[in-house]
């Protein structure tokens, strides 16, 4: 890139003016409409899949203010008895608004500028990730089945394997979505027709912990081979890195608390899909069920949502030096990263995302006590659940995000007291280094 510009740089001054003006007349002649980059489309665009200009001088903005109001009341003034007020308005859906958790001004600019982001036709907002995620279990009927990824996160699997099971009779199978004859074995277990019971596959992708990638598209055949749904779990990739719909996916969810908000200060998920009773669903779910965030949560997110493509390109840079710098390390004995060619499905991240996202898996050398003294001298990086923020944060799943999870399984999947997840954050690069350097060689130096 700074090759090519240095020889732009090089022609006569009246050949760069003519060279100017023809691009941008021929670019704005053919997409004069339409916003090319994200981060355009995260601070501009209030109307999904539709990111024009004229969509967005449309909406009613009296007061010129350019950031969205919060909008805190709860109960709205009708004109008429059961006649819920401004329906015209975009962020109600054509359904006005009457009390608010039914419809909010706030949330709506909030769930249509998701929508944009991960290029869907509609977005749903729900107080946590994990609301979000029971929200599309609500899509299910008693007897039905999931087959979900083996390696989940901890409260997935936790929320399935306790309650959606037990209390709810839907059946959940862990599988290994790479291991497509036992999918379709599982399929193929008494479900012969598509009128079988396989409603809904669950995938993550990269899996947390372990970071594995899966061929969203191949997935996808499967689950329509048997008339079944795929959710995608976006949260590693956020709508910057990754766009599940467009390889396949029917749903998409995220756990907005870590990069769509992206600064640690608010819990929420969204559930995007470009299916038109889907979205019904969901929407008849949030009101019914009532788990919504709050208005200020909901601006708070959306403020987030504006530097995203800026905050995920750093933490990536950072998080790609990071990787190569622990493959290097002689207290690392692995390291799992989506960017690395290392990685057993690296060619699949290349294909199917935009970027390999700014988490990492490692495991240290020695055991349970050597991941303690590292975790313990850590200065910049946080020891702390969650992840996805501005700050650095790490910390041992097997003793924190995915306690829950059986020992068995645990030890299936790889998930052991010396593996650590970090989520890198926006720092500098060098102080990130650093402080692992000196942690690593600290649980070193623990074994004599």
């Amino acid at each position: 890139m700074m090759r090519a510009f240095s020889l732009i740089c090089q022609f006569p001054s009246c050949f760069l003016n003519v060279l100017i003006v023809w691009t941008f007349c021929t670019f704005s002649s053919i997409h004069a409409e339409i916003y090319h980059g994200s981060g355009t489309t995260y601070l501009h665009t209030n109307n999904p899949l539709m990111s024009r200009y004229s969509d967005n001088l449309a909406v009613e903005n009296p007061t010129g203010a350019v950031v969205p109001t919060i909008s805190l009341a709860t109960t709205f003034k009708q004109s008429t008895p059961g006649e819920p007020t401004a329906k015209d308005d975009p962020n109600s859906f054509g359904l006005g608004y009457e009390y608010s958790r039914t419809g909010n001004p706030t949330r709506g600019v909030f769930e249509r500028a998701v929508a944009a982001a991960e290029k869907a036709r509609y977005c749903v907002a729900f107080s946590s990730g994990s609301a979000a995620t029971s929200a599309v279990i609500h899509l299910l009927r008693p007897g039905e089945s999931v087959l979900c990824v083996d390696d989940v996160y901890g409260g997935t699997q936790r929320y399935f394997r306790r309650i959606v099971n037990p209390r709810m009779g839907i059946e959940i199978d862990f599988v290994d979505f790479h291991d497509e004859s036992l999918v379709k074995s599982k399929i193929n277990s008494g479900y012969e027709s598509k009128d079988g019971n396989v409603k809904l596959f669950w995938l993550e992708t990269p899996t947390n912990p372990t970071l594995k990638v899966t061929d969203i598209g191949s997935v996808s055949a499967l689950a329509k081979s048997c008339g079944a749904l795929l959710a995608v779990d976006n949260t590693f990739c956020s709508p910057y890195f990754q766009n599940p719909l467009e390889h396949g996916a029917d749903i998409v969810v995220h756990s907005v608390t870590k990069y769509i908000n992206g600064h640690s200060d608010v819990v929420m998920g969204v559930v995007c899909t470009n299916d038109g009773e889907i979205y019904k669903q969901l929407r008849f779910t949030q009101n019914g069920v009532g788990a919504v965030p709050s208005p200020f949560d909901c601006y708070l997110a959306h403020r987030g949502l504006k530097t995203l493509h800026v905050r995920m390109e750093a933490a990536a840079r950072n998080a790609y030096a990071i990787a190569l710098f622990l493959e290097r390390h002689d207290g690392v004995t692995k390291v799992v990263y989506p960017g690395l060619k290392s990685h057993p499905q690296h060619d699949i991240a290349v294909r199917q995302q935009h970027g390999f996202g700014a988490m990492i898996t490692f495991y240290c050398v020695g055991g349970r006590d050597q991941s303690a003294i590292f975790l313990q001298k850590l200065v910049v990086f946080a020891l702390a659940e969650s992840l996805g923020a501005v700050e650095s944060l790490a910390e041992c799943p097997s003793l924190m995000t995915h306690a829950s999870v059986p020992d068995d399984q645990r030890a299936l999947l790889g998930i052991d007291d010396t593996l650590i997840r970090l989520s890198v954050g926006i720092e500098n690069c060098s102080d990130l280094i650093e402080d692992l350097d000196r942690a690593l060689n600290a649980s070193l130096n623990s074994l004599g």
